[in-house]
């Protein structure tokens, strides 16, 4: 099994908070920080400040030394195929190559439509997000990367300086749909598994897609992954299992702070919360036990973290990641 690798979300509409958040996390030893890939924040209302993914990271790539950099996740229809690739590896040049490519076929209509994006049905998405892949992975390593699908072309696209990172920078894609599984299996380093979206929600903002996102319902995700990877004649554990995770932690085991939390994701209660697997919630004994358990149940190894409340991420840190080095 991979080592056990732990990133953190960070601040997305402010950023300084979000440079010091990144200075501190890379200080405290994670693996990765990330930000979300919007026009309109989907953690608040359209008013809500939202900074530019790569402009962000560009920034915080230039402040920092050993942290990763992975965008939880790019929309791919926000930039031609092309610019993408120069983009990435650019920003893997600037980070003398810890960027990771985390991608996804994009989900929120509303900012589509307001910043006039075609929003397409989602089977034309998911191709779309395909044929994108296969061109930015040719323009990471070929001589003359060249590539035509039904919605994208490229001829001899050079592109020079290539990324740092042999054969290229590892690529997550996000989701846990049948569409991305399959693109996922075929192409991807990396699976960041959240629930799937729909209705222009994301599972933080949709209770019905996170309660119905239990233990059994990802354990069928990965099984139906490895099917396709074997189909797609690559070794399934090739493919490194991660999660988005939302992180409450107490020093009291029945907190009601944390059962508020349950409560706004849409659980029925505090208990079933503890054992979903986009939640990672009480005391830091509990939830090393937890986190721990499912590891062993999926080898799932890298784990995205937003923390509720900085009491979460100190308690995090201090007593829950020195239990997985």
């Amino acid at each position: 099994m991979k080592n056990i690798k732990f990133g953190v979300f960070l601040p997305t509409g402010n950023f300084a908070e979000a440079k010091a958040a990144a200075l501190q996390a890379e200080q405290d030893g994670f693996f990765s920080v990330s930000t979300n890939d919007h026009f309109f924040s989907p953690l608040g209302t359209h008013d809500t400040p939202q900074l530019e993914c790569f402009t962000s990271l560009t920034a915080i790539a230039a402040l920092t030394d050993t942290i990763r950099l992975a965008p939880s996740v790019v929309a791919a229809s926000f930039r031609s195929p092309a610019l993408l690739a120069k983009i990435t590896s650019t920003l893997d040049q600037v980070s003398d190559g810890r960027f990771i490519l985390g991608i996804g076929a994009g989900w929120f209509d509303k900012e589509y439509l307001a910043h006039g994006y075609p929003f397409p049905s989602t089977p034309e998405r998911l191709a779309r997000l395909e044929e994108t892949v296969q061109i930015v992975k040719a323009m990471w390593c070929d001589d003359e990367p060249t590539f035509r699908g039904k919605y994208f072309a490229i001829d001899k696209a050079l592109n020079h300086p290539r990324p740092v990172q042999q054969p290229h920078p590892p690529l997550m894609l996000g989701g846990s749909g049948t569409g991305l599984l399959k693109i996922a299996a075929a192409h991807a380093d990396i699976l960041n598994m959240i629930p799937p979206t729909s209705n222009g929600k994301d599972f933080v903002n949709d209770p019905g897609a996170t309660v119905r996102f239990t233990k059994a319902v990802l354990g069928d995700k990965i099984a139906q992954l490895k099917q396709f990877a074997e189909a797609a004649r690559r070794d399934p554990d090739a493919i490194e299992l991660s999660g988005f995770t939302l992180v409450a932690l107490s020093d009291k085991a029945a907190d009601p702070m944390l059962e508020g939390i349950a409560r706004q994701l849409g659980f029925a209660d505090y208990a079933s919360a503890q054992r979903s697997p986009v939640a990672l919630m009480g005391t830091p004994e509990q939830v090393v036990e937890e986190l721990q358990s499912r590891i062993d149940a999926t080898g799932m190894t890298y784990h995205i973290m937003l923390p509720m409340n900085p009491e979460s991420y100190s308690a995090f840190v201090g007593q829950v990641m020195p239990a997985f080095k």
